[in-house]
């Protein structure tokens, strides 16, 4: 790392965190003008309301952290360009690819972080965001979905028409033992109840069908307690609790719930692998934001910004379409959140070759 590396690096991760400040901001006035009334029709506490805010920015920070990185890129850049910087350091002898290297350990570290923060660090601020949001903000549900199909193991198989969380009642519940293909008994219960300190479940109205062979026996019970390996809150699909997990546990939780038998699983493999893919993106558009900001225009910063603003738009555009084409009409997970990324690395590879000749 000679001066000029330093140079570069120190006001490239500058212009970064400063923009994420800014734009943190932004975002967290914006969110509390559109929350205000549930924060005081809820009457949360203000030490809450500062928690939730501090656990709000690492989430919007790690969502737009292409856009920032990016935008950083072509700032600092294009004031470079505009100064003659670049041309005084490309003249004086400095090959492109030695003028990129500042850039490339920069932009490194700074997706390097990326990375750790999208695993481990982001999950755990958004469980105290969706948990505040829950208490202050959302409206819980009443009730789970209706006609409710669990896998809860190999051989085991469960139905709940409907649960109502207030009354603490599912209705028409059934659980089925199946030995490969052979069903050994079923239990139907009129309606149930959850007793959360126990962990065990009160039928009501039961009837156990039994099966061996040809022969059928039934066995009418008025209640019973019985355990079963799910909680009422697992009947209901949330697909915002993968944002609270962190890569590990997202991995147990897709592991359930495709023993489950759960259909909509690609919303959780897309969060998966964008944990992953993100920090990459924002490796190749800083190389394009370098390629493209380097050169002294007559726009200025302006005009390199408003390039830069309309690259990052369509980068979030291919990402929502290819997300789009997995959760809708079964695009890989993997080739939906890596499409992008080799179309904006092709592009920048085109304009690195550009510059170099």
């Amino acid at each position: 790392m000679k001066k000029l590396d330093w140079y570069i690096v120190k006001k490239f991760w500058a212009t970064f965190f400063f923009a994420i400040m800014i734009l943190a901001v932004i975002a967290c006035v914006i969110d509390y003008s559109e929350k205000v009334e549930d924060f005081v029709a809820h009457k949360a506490p203000a030490l809450a309301i500062l928690n939730y805010f501090k656990n709000f920015i690492p989430h919007i920070s790690a969502l737009l952290f292409p856009l920032f990185i990016f935008i950083a890129t072509i700032f600092f850049t294009s004031k470079l360009a505009y100064k003659s910087e670049v041309i005084a350091i490309l003249a004086s002898g400095v090959s492109f690819q030695r003028f990129l290297r500042p850039y490339i350990i920069g932009g490194g570290m700074l997706c390097l972080l990326s990375l750790v923060s999208n695993h481990f660090i982001v999950p755990q601020a958004n469980k105290q965001r969706l948990a505040f949001e829950r208490t202050y903000i959302s409206t819980a549900s009443h009730a789970s979905d209706r006609n409710v199909h669990l896998r809860l193991s190999k051989d085991l198989y469960v139905y709940v028409m409907t649960y109502d969380y207030q009354a603490n009642t599912g209705y028409h519940f059934t659980a089925e033992y199946i030995d490969s293909t052979n069903l050994n008994y079923k239990i139907y219960a009129g309606h149930i109840n959850y007793d959360s300190i126990k962990k065990e479940y009160k039928l009501f109205e039961v009837r156990i069908r039994r099966f061996d062979g040809a022969k059928e026996s039934i066995k009418l019970l008025a209640d019973t307690i019985m355990k079963f390996p799910f909680k009422p809150r697992d009947l209901e699909e949330d697909e915002a609790v993968k944002d609270a997990l962190t890569t590990p546990e997202l991995d147990t939780y897709i592991g359930r719930e495709k023993l489950r038998g759960r259909e909509t699983l690609n919303f959780f493999y897309i969060e998966k692998h964008r944990r992953t893919a993100q920090p990459f993106a924002g490796f190749i558009l800083t190389i394009i934001g370098v390629c493209i900001a380097c050169k002294k225009v007559r726009g200025g910063s302006g005009l390199h910004l408003a390039i830069g603003i309309c690259i990052s738009a369509l980068y979030i555009m291919a990402m929502q379409f290819t997300t789009t084409f997995s959760t809708k009409a079964g695009l890989d997970p993997v080739l939906a959140v890596w499409i992008p990324n080799l179309l904006f690395g092709a592009v920048a590879l085109y304009l690195y070759r550009r510059q170099v000749k």
